[in-house]
């Protein structure tokens, strides 16, 4: 039977992120995440719920966290579940949590002039080619094809995706 532990999360940080160090000096960053769902219920009223989820991030995606991120910032993460399980000292009782092992995350804000309601500046997307077509005959160097004229820079491969389709790097996996 094929396993998929994957989960996708977008949400804002609880508190700050608590960096430490193992003894052979991994960073180890442990986080909280409070991602909100709204909802109408069948009489039209308009109903909230938060879930609290832990994060672990290792390693320079923990140094980079514990930087540049604080309490409230919002952020997109994708990563892993994982089960603890131990016994507690004090009442003797075995204890379990859920936790998100973190893989790979972006901001979803800037921090430009200490503006923490910034909104990220948008990539931008490489030009798609035009389809409307000249009112008059072209000259041979103005048709696409294989030569200099239809290539946009030296080196770039020459791009034969339609004006609503995706960039012609973009490399999707299905």
């Amino acid at each position: 039977m094929a396993n998929f532990n994957r989960v996708i999360l977008a949400g804002n940080l609880t508190r700050d992120p608590d960096l430490r160090y193992s003894s052979k000096g991994v960073a180890v960053a442990k986080l909280g995440l409070a991602i909100n769902r709204t909802w109408k219920t069948e009489t039209g009223e308009t109903r909230e719920e938060t879930t609290f989820v832990d994060v672990d991030a290792f390693g320079r995606q923990a140094e980079v966290i514990g930087q540049y991120l604080k309490k409230g910032r919002p952020i997109l993460m994708e990563g892993r579940l994982k089960y603890d399980t131990w016994d507690d000292k004090q009442s003797n009782q075995k204890r379990s949590r859920l936790t998100v092992v973190l893989e790979s995350f972006q901001f979803m804000d800037s921090q430009r002039s200490g503006d923490a309601s910034a909104p990220a500046a948008p990539r931008p997307r490489p030009a798609a080619p035009t389809s409307a077509a000249p009112t008059s005959a072209a000259p041979a160097s103005a048709v696409p094809g294989p030569g200099p004229a239809a290539a946009g820079a030296p080196g770039e491969p020459e791009s034969v995706s339609e004006p609503d389709g995706p960039p012609p790097d973009d490399d999707v996996p299905f």
